[in-house]
């Protein structure tokens, strides 16, 4: 896909170098348009490098390509990243006295402007206008964060996170491709109690499963989300089951696959749980006590095989360490054929990776271990390659 990503002159345009990262190893062509305040804070040399691409300020450059016009013509998707208040102000007037705002001018694709200004500037009436009239004409204008500003100020008018920026852009040229089907994930991590006050758990926040679950979304899917004591927000858009233990999260996974296309079992499920836990809480003793495990259901294998419905597609995922054994993938690949899933994502932890961090790298591998894809970079853009895989079954 063709994106244009423009960048104007405020200090939040640093993250714009990461939003061209994620963009560029989600495999899209990016071309970069900057205003020349933009390359006070990031220059030339950069987004040329970064982007593979020339770059341009300026209507009476690449004149004999017609640059201001044909930018904009080719583009699927126009980003704006950050987005000052007068770059605002300018394409909701209709300015044309820069390449980015001609482009803007020009286009006919999907723009989605991402706001980065002082609280003051946000809360203005004037920005206040522009924003409402750029939506109007159906443009998209993200909220700004809310959160530390240049210097000291904290407040509305932080830039979002570039791969927040990247999730809500790609969603507007999303294919649409999951529309008609139902599809579950599970997310998070179990917790299986010793007491009423501790409990046997594991590192997982639950942001790759929810951003699976916001990527199906966007791309049309009915979606049930089985949460287990996520730290991060589900998305709009979607069915939450809260759960809290493997035996919980198992019932609510099976429910709802009765009627689902796919099920993406994402979540860190505990393999172990006490027999009988504690009544009351545990005490110091002098001596630890002895506590008693018994193994749970192996909740993905059970799904790969009663197969709950005809044509069902069954995503594992595995969270694995090499050791003296064998390695991250030879692990994932016995898991493969072991657990019956049509495919099986696996993933190193550990070391900071996988849990709990903003990124991920996988090898997605079919049910015989056989390696079909590779994806790395945000958990967002990691759902969306999961996602490509599984509709080639679906």
């Amino acid at each position: 896909m063709r994106i244009v990503l423009g960048v104007s002159g405020g200090i939040a345009a640093y993250k714009a170098v990461l939003l061209l990262r994620l963009l560029r190893e989600a495999g899209h062509d990016v071309r970069v348009v900057p205003t020349r305040a933009a390359l006070e804070f990031v220059g030339r040399p950069t987004w040329e490098a970064l982007s593979g691409q020339p770059v341009t300020t300026d209507v009476f450059e690449d004149v004999d390509q017609v640059a201001h016009v044909a930018i904009g013509q080719h583009a699927d998707l126009v980003v704006v990243a950050p987005a000052t208040a007068d770059l605002l102000a300018r394409a909701a007037t209709g300015r044309a006295d820069d390449l980015l705002t001609a482009t803007l001018l020009v286009t006919r694709a999907p723009v989605l402007l991402a706001p980065a200004m002082h609280t003051e500037m946000w809360e203005h009436p004037a920005t206040v206008a522009n924003v409402a009239t750029l939506r109007e004409r159906g443009i998209h204008v993200l909220d700004p964060a809310s959160g530390r500003l240049t210097g000291t100020d904290t407040g509305p008018g932080r830039l979002p996170e570039p791969d927040e920026i990247a999730a809500a852009a790609l969603a507007l040229v999303a294919t649409g491709d999951l529309a008609g089907r139902h599809v579950v994930v599970s997310a998070g991590g179990t917790r299986e109690p010793l007491d009423p006050v501790r409990f046997l758990g594991n590192r997982s926040s639950g942001r790759q499963g929810v951003a699976l679950a916001a990527a199906a979304a966007a791309r049309g899917a009915q979606v049930t989300l089985v949460g287990a004591n996520l730290s991060v927000p589900a998305p709009a858009g979607v069915e939450l089951v809260t759960v809290g233990t493997a035996a919980e999260l198992r019932e609510a996974v099976r429910a709802a696959a009765k009627v689902a296309d796919v099920v993406v079992m994402a979540a860190a499920v505990a393999d172990y749980r006490p027999v009988n836990p504690a009544g009351t809480k545990l005490k110091k003793t002098g001596a630890p006590p002895t506590i008693e495990l018994v193994e749970t259901v192996d909740i993905l294998a059970e799904l790969g095989h009663d197969r709950l419905r005809d044509s069902q597609v069954i995503v594992g995922f595995a969270a694995e360490t090499g050791d003296a054994a064998a390695s991250v993938l030879e692990h994932g690949r016995a898991k493969a054929r072991r657990k019956g899933a049509d495919l099986l994502v696996v993933n190193a932890v550990g070391d900071g990776q996988g849990f709990g961090t903003a990124d991920n790298a996988v090898t997605i591998l079919d049910g015989t271990g056989e390696i079909v894809s590779e994806a790395a970079g945000s958990k967002d853009v990691v759902a969306h390659a999961v996602w490509d895989v599984v509709r080639t079954l679906v």
